[in-house]
Order: C-alpha cells, then structure tokens, then sequence
C-alpha cells in the first residue's frame, strides 16, 4: 500500500498498490546491497493537469541500495533492517480507457526504509517494512510541461530467500 503525502501537481492521488522484485548480496555480516524493478499504481478521479475524469498515474522503474540487517537482542530469528538507496523511476499517465498519454522520462530519485527480518525457517524470512520515496520529474502533456513531485510512504510485506 501507498501513501502519497502529496498531490501531484494538481491532481488528488488516493491510495495506491504496487509490486517489487529485489535482489541482494550481503558483502560483510549486517551490510548488503539489493537492486530491483517495481511497479506502483495511484488514481486520481478529478479533473488535474492531466485531464478531466479519471486518471491513473503508474510510477515504474529501478531500485538500488544499501540494507543493513541486525539481529535484536540476542534473537537469531529476529531482525531489524534499514535502507537506503536511490531509484530510476518514470511516471506514466493513462486515462479512464488505459491509454498512456503522457511519459515523464525516467529520473532520479531516493527511497530510506526502515522493517523487520522474521526467520520462518529453512532460510525464509518475512519482511515487513515501511518507507518513503520521493521521485521529482516533468510531465509534459500536450504544449504544457508540469513540474510533478512523486513523494509517498509505502507499507509492504516481502518474502526473502536467504542462500
């Protein structure tokens, strides 16, 4: 789940949904890079810089990042992770019929996480985590170009395989 702090632009973003593929290595015992590819959808129903009636804005792109994992306490099955990375991301804005009428490019941005590492057994553990990105681009549509901050807190639960 997402959670803009904003709008974008003009346009009243509800909540939205998103998927995430990742990898990592972990290069020293709490300390690892990961990398990885993500979709994320937000609607808008209201007339905005983009158009009159409904609106869907699908933010894509690439992650990219450090994750720190430590246990808490003495716990072997318990752990907390932070993160910190930057995206490459670009936004799409369809219409009500799925057509895409405007691409922002992609760009740079940031994302920072905070979560839990919960060993489940046979190195698989569950990762609940909460974060924030915040992705700056230009949306041009028609003549008209508009400055568009994608700033939100996404709430998501993962899968990890450990090998």
């Amino acid at each position: 789940m997402n959670f803009a702090t904003q709008d974008l632009a003009d346009a009243e973003l509800k909540t939205g949904f998103g998927v995430e593929l990742e990898i990592g290595y972990r290069f020293m015992p709490h300390l690892g890079a990961y990398a990885g590819w993500g979709w994320n959808q937000f609607k808008s129903d209201g007339a905005s810089f983009a158009g009159t009636g409904d609106t869907d804005f699908e933010e894509t792109g690439y992650t990219v990042g450090l994750q720190f994992i430590h246990p808490l306490g003495t716990s072997e099955n318990l752990s907390y992770l932070i993160r910190l990375g930057g995206i490459y991301n670009h936004i799409e804005v369809e219409n009500s019929a799925g057509d895409i009428t405007a691409d922002s490019g992609h760009g740079i941005g940031w994302e920072i996480g905070v979560g839990l590492n919960v060993g489940l057994g046979s190195n698989w553990h569950l990762r609940p985590q909460v974060g924030y990105r915040a992705l700056s681009r230009d949306i041009e549509i028609g003549t008209t170009t508009t400055d568009v901050d994608l700033n939100y807190i996404a709430v998501g639960v993962g899968i990890a395989k450990v090998f």
